[in-house]
């Protein structure tokens, strides 16, 4: 069984997945952390960010089974990340390697901007998690000072904008919820309640 969940940067898309997952004794992969795993190795052995051929042949090597959301997170590699993605045929080496995790048994839930789409647009459950832009933005400013961090929150703001402009807006597999996905507006929703919400959809789907 397959789940895709979809949506913005900060809607809790990543939570909803982990708890989903966690549930229901379904593997779980975060297909961000494949584009920043991607971006790391680049870094790491100091190749061009501009080099399409190069990048892709690093995607292909990539490990799903060693990404550590730890040491992903950095805002250096979020950027690197940002620049990679854009390219046809990185996505295309590692939408291929996402597809082969799917496969796993006993189910996987997959979480991303493009799983019900174009990953997985087969999912038995497709979900599409959304939040306002102001309230995506104050819940990452909390994140980073919860970790002793220090933001400016209108900077939050405007990276929130800019991001949802770059995913929405890029050619290749475009953020947008699938026809059939579930639309989980978590703006005025606790995560619990989120995930009651999903686990009933998901509940239903598996008795068909």
């Amino acid at each position: 069984m397959i789940i895709a969940v979809d949506g913005p940067a900060a809607a809790g898309k990543g939570t909803l997945s982990r708890r989903i997952a966690e549930t229901y004794g379904f593997h779980h992969l975060d297909t961000g952390l494949t584009y920043r795993a991607t971006a790391k190795a680049l870094l790491d052995a100091g190749l061009p960010l501009d080099d399409e051929r190069v990048a892709a042949d690093v995607a292909l090597r990539i490990d799903l089974g060693g990404l550590d959301r730890d040491v992903l997170s950095a805002h250096d590699i979020g950027e690197a990340a940002s620049k990679i993605a854009v390219m046809p045929a990185v996505r295309r080496a590692l939408v291929e390697a996402q597809r082969q995790f799917a496969s796993r048994e006993p189910g996987t839930v997959l979480d991303g901007r493009d799983i019900g789409t174009i990953v997985c647009p087969d999912a038995k459950v497709k979900f599409y998690v959304t939040a306002s832009p102001e309230i995506r933005a104050r819940r990452r400013y909390d994140e980073i000072l919860g970790k002793g961090g220090e933001a400016v929150l209108e900077d939050i703001f405007d990276d929130v904008r800019k991001r949802d402009e770059r995913d929405m807006g890029r050619a290749d597999s475009p953020l947008r919820p699938a026809d059939d996905a579930h639309l989980l507006d978590t703006s005025e929703m606790s995560i619990e309640a989120a995930f009651m919400a999903a686990r009933g959809i998901i509940d239903a789907a598996m008795m068909k």
